[in-house]
């Protein structure tokens, strides 16, 4: 393509850059008679008709952000055009390199650099905040240093204009996953300081050569973004304790732009800025109130919650140990009476796995750079990694069917029983396949299907479950679970399961196009009970709702055949 005239009036020089979604080139503008940057959207190419309105509609708003913006660190957008059936942005040329590339290249920055570098940033997100606008993409390789040492920050294609209504579709994420607040991460909607978050992750990341909490897939880390603590920074000198403060996992106890400013100009300077440490010594105190607090956004992830693989799109339940969720969002059943929650036992005071929701990814589509990244079906591949770990390839990856020998004479004669390699047998019908969803420490899920997860059975166990009590577990997903579209509760109620002491769930939603395989109206059932030992048990069963009336037959033969063989 080099050499060619796009719009009839800027000729492509030569490509300076390109990634998943696009390539920008040194373009010269034949009526100013000047350089320009010209970054071309090649993600076009291959999405539908309507995907690609969307996406000049992205592209637009990326326009209309930055034209909204008045300051010298901010890229300026020329113009947006459409070229072959695709969108254009011209941009200023900035002759320079990205601070990843300056990281990549130098391995880490000096803390000074990285201060100075921050400042700038700062200035312009303040100057974007003050106009109404987010950037929600903040991260190295959008972050521009010209070889005249000039800081700008470019890409706000994925920004949120105050006052415009939203473009993305609902359940997609945007921004890059290394970067997005845990806030984000639960599904809340985001503000100037899931920004700064951005700015402290990315500052990490200059100063140690690696993205704070960066794991082996989108999804772990996403949870390490939710759940672990960062890593303290060896390399950071004065800087440290600011990027801890930006690094805060509740949002409210960040510093905010004018006081982030003031910090950075002290790190800049080499001096220790002694206001940050007020941030961190409240981030213990918050993250006890934090793993207290139910999230309230959708999906799950390595946490408890299991859902079908076929669900990732779905809101699926969370944290919760053998929690599935729907396998997109469910049918409207009839309403249901049910008391209105009671108090229950507070969640137990241990570590708290990830019980926010993980967005349900596995169609969800990620924006970067001004366009939309789809990841790839992991409803697809997590059922053989889902934590991005070599756990999830259980050693035992088949259980054994034998002949039916029900013990207590309640389950169809022509069922098989399914010796579980994790320490249970459950009885199925003939062609049942086990799939692992995954492993993530004391949490391992699993499911059985007899046709790659329309139909299927989860089990979940989690030895050191977060709550003590099944229906306070339960309630918990449920306002997670509320977002899946029309959701509606059947029932969910206390009771007594093998003698002890459980909590049966029973909800409706509408599967999504966009999330699964199997769109359309869906049911889906679960116990969960404590055992003996301490350990949390969900068995959960989803279907069409269509086919409700036998998947919830064969839900009572699998209750009733249901043993712990692991002395569990």
């Amino acid at each position: 393509m080099q050499g060619q005239l796009v719009a009839s009036r800027y000729r492509l020089v030569e490509s300076i850059g390109s990634g998943g979604m696009g390539r920008v080139w040194r373009a010269h503008d034949e009526v100013l008679h000047r350089a320009v940057a010209i970054k071309e959207l090649t993600a076009a190419l291959y999405v539908s008709e309507g995907d690609r309105d969307r996406l000049l509609k992205r592209t637009r708003s990326e326009a209309r952000a930055a034209a909204r913006i008045n300051h010298s660190a901010v890229v300026t957008v020329h113009d947006v055009l459409e070229h072959d059936g695709r969108p254009w942005i011209v941009m200023e040329l900035v002759e320079g390199y990205s601070l990843a590339d300056a990281v990549k290249e130098r391995g880490r920055i000096e803390p000074a650099e990285a201060a100075r570098i921050g400042m700038w940033v700062l200035r312009a997100l303040r100057a974007a905040h003050t106009a109404g606008v987010l950037h929600r993409d903040v991260k190295p390789g959008n972050v521009l240093i010209g070889h005249d040492g000039r800081v700008l920050i470019t890409d706000f294609g994925i920004a949120q204009i105050e006052g415009d209504s939203t473009i993305t579709r609902t359940g997609e994420v945007v921004g890059s996953v290394d970067y997005l607040a845990p806030e984000r991460v639960r599904g809340q909607d985001p503000g100037p300081s899931s920004d700064l978050w951005a700015l402290g992750a990315t500052l990490y990341t200059a100063v140690e050569g690696r993205s704070p909490f960066r794991r082996t897939s989108p999804l772990s880390t996403m949870q390490a973004v939710v759940e672990d603590q960062v890593a303290e920074p060896r390399n950071a000198g004065a800087l440290g304790p600011v990027i801890s403060a930006l690094l805060h996992k509740d949002p409210a106890a960040r510093p905010d732009a004018a006081e982030t400013e003031q910090l950075l100009a002290e790190a800049a300077e080499g001096r220790r800025p002694q206001d940050a440490q007020a941030y961190l010594s409240t981030q213990h105190g918050a993250l006890e109130r934090e793993s207290n607090t139910a999230p309230t956004a959708p999906g799950t992830a390595g946490q408890s919650t299991p859902y079908p693989p076929q669900t990732v799109g779905h809101t699926g339940h969370t944290g919760h140990t053998g929690h599935t969720g729907p396998a997109g969002p469910g049918p409207t059943a009839g309403p249901t009476s049910v008391a209105a929650p009671e108090a229950t036992a507070a969640p137990a005071p241990r570590r708290r796995r990830l019980r926010a929701v993980l967005l349900s990814i596995a169609l969800a589509m990620v924006v970067a750079g001004g366009t939309v990244v789809v990841l790839q079906q992991w409803d697809q591949s997590r059922r053989h990694d889902t934590t991005g770990t070599d756990a999830a390839k259980d050693p035992a990856a088949s259980a054994s069917p034998s002949a039916s020998t029900d013990p207590a004479g309640d389950v169809p004669s022509d069922w098989k029983r399914y010796d579980d390699p994790w320490g249970f047998s459950i009885y199925l019908p003939a062609g049942y396949e086990r799939q692992v969803v995954g492993v993530n420490g004391d949490l391992r899920q699993v499911d059985y299907t007899p046709d790659g997860g329309e139909h299927f059975v989860r089990v979940a166990i989690d030895a050191s479950p977060d709550f003590n009590d099944a229906y306070a577990h339960q309630l918990d997903l449920e306002q997670q679970l509320r977002r899946l579209v029309d959701y509606q509760r059947v029932k969910l109620e206390k009771n007594t399961y093998r003698d002890r002491p459980g909590s049966l769930w029973e909800y409706t939603w509408s599967a999504q196009a966009k999330d699964t395989p199997f769109p359309g109206p869906r049911r889906a059932v679960e116990e969960t009970y404590m055992s003996r030992a301490g350990h949390e048990y969900a068995l959960y069963v989803s279907a069409p709702a269509a086919d409700w009336t036998t998947a919830a037959q064969q839900f009572t033969s699998i209750l009733r055949g249901w043993q712990e063989t692991s002395g569990s």
